[in-house]
């Protein structure tokens, strides 16, 4: 079968999902997990496995994460979205306009700003600075960095380290201040549901996820995944509830996937870039505060789901924080594709500007 990018489905991935690398990743993961979850940290199923796989790649355990694997938990999670999508929230979606509106002006904010902080105060070169203050994108801005001859570590270092403090933090503040926003655990039956209506989702998700690959419409998996679950569920062809427990596995998964990140970093590489990522972080989740409290004047939403849909971290990690936390997950990913395309318009506009300048 020919290869896609975004699912890589060849003889080499198919390997390494039976590889001594990944059972070693999950011994590490497994019981990282558990511990999490005895000491009651929200999200334990993801931040015990990110921090526990980040210090042992750091230590030099050199630990890489399947692409298959990631890629089939990616889908389960657009899947597990799907259940979300109705008509009931397709008559709504034209209220999304005013929020997408904001977040234009919240990524022009967010790239103004903290660029101008990267380049006075952590020394970074002015091209550098722009890929490293964009609010998310971390895959395709190392791309751009890397064509436009940026530092790439840099760029990757900064929004490894911000993703790290996002999926850390957050779960506690939900915890602590929105505590009755939790995972509605439905009912699960497994001999009740129609399983060729899963076959048929699968497949239809795969031939979306081809072309939103080719398309080069952003996050293929998760996009291409909500749209064929959400087509066949509204016009009922196909309809199929996942377990909750199959949650657990996404965020174990996409835990270590994070910390894996770090292989081939030194801790004097992240020591130095951890306090103005920190800044830089800060200053991001500051101006998502406010983008969402904006957004409440023209949009009743828990305030949380808002925070979530303007968080300045990657994708599918927030679509997993907004689904463990059953916060609205269909509006919060949305909004972060429609992040992630004005990103990959704004960005690379900007530098186009500057090199102009310099010429």
């Amino acid at each position: 079968m020919k290869n896609i990018e975004a699912l890589p489905l060849n003889k080499e991935n198919f390997k390494d999902l039976f590889s001594i690398n990944f059972l070693l990743l999950l011994i590490i993961s497994f019981p990282s997990a558990l511990v999490a979850e005895y000491f009651k940290i929200p999200l334990a199923w993801m931040l015990g496995p990110m921090l526990a796989i980040s210090i042992a790649t750091l230590s030099g355990l050199k630990l890489k994460m399947p692409k298959l694997a990631l890629s089939v938990i990616l889908i389960v999670l657009g899947l597990y979205i799907g259940n979300y999508i109705d008509e009931k929230l397709l008559r709504q979606t034209h209220k999304w306009i005013g929020t997408s509106a904001i977040m234009f002006l919240y990524i022009m904010v967010c790239i103004i700003f903290v660029s101008k902080y990267l380049e006075k105060f952590a020394n970074y070169e002015k091209k550098t600075s722009f890929f490293s203050a964009a609010p998310g994108g971390l895959g395709p801005l190392v791309m751009l960095a890397e064509h436009e001859k940026s530092d790439i570590s840099q760029v990757a270092t900064s929004h490894l380290i911000r993703l790290i403090v996002i999926i850390t933090a957050f779960p506690f503040v939900v915890n602590q201040f929105a505590s009755e926003t939790v995972l509605n655990e439905e009912q699960f039956n497994f001999l009740d549901q129609n399983h060729y209506e899963l076959i048929y989702l699968i497949i239809a998700s795969i031939i979306l996820i081809f072309l939103f690959n080719k398309l080069k419409i952003p996050a293929p998996l998760l996009s291409g995944t909500l749209v064929a679950s959400g087509v066949l569920q509204i016009s009922n062809l196909a309809y199929y509830q996942l377990p909750t427990q199959s949650i657990d596995f996404s965020l174990l998964i996409l835990g270590a996937s994070v910390g894996c990140q770090f292989a081939g970093k030194t801790l004097q590489e992240v020591y130095s870039n951890t306090k103005h990522s920190i800044v830089a972080t800060l200053l991001l989740v500051s101006f998502s505060v406010i983008a969402a409290v904006a957004a409440t004047f023209i949009i009743d939403k828990n305030f949380f789901s808002l925070l979530l849909a303007y968080c300045p971290g990657g994708i599918y990690e927030v679509a997993v924080i907004a689904i463990a936390f059953d916060l609205d997950p269909e509006f919060v990913s949305f909004h972060h594709i429609i992040r992630l395309l004005m990103i990959l318009f704004i960005v690379p506009m900007i530098v186009k500007i500057l090199n102009k300048k310099q010429t």
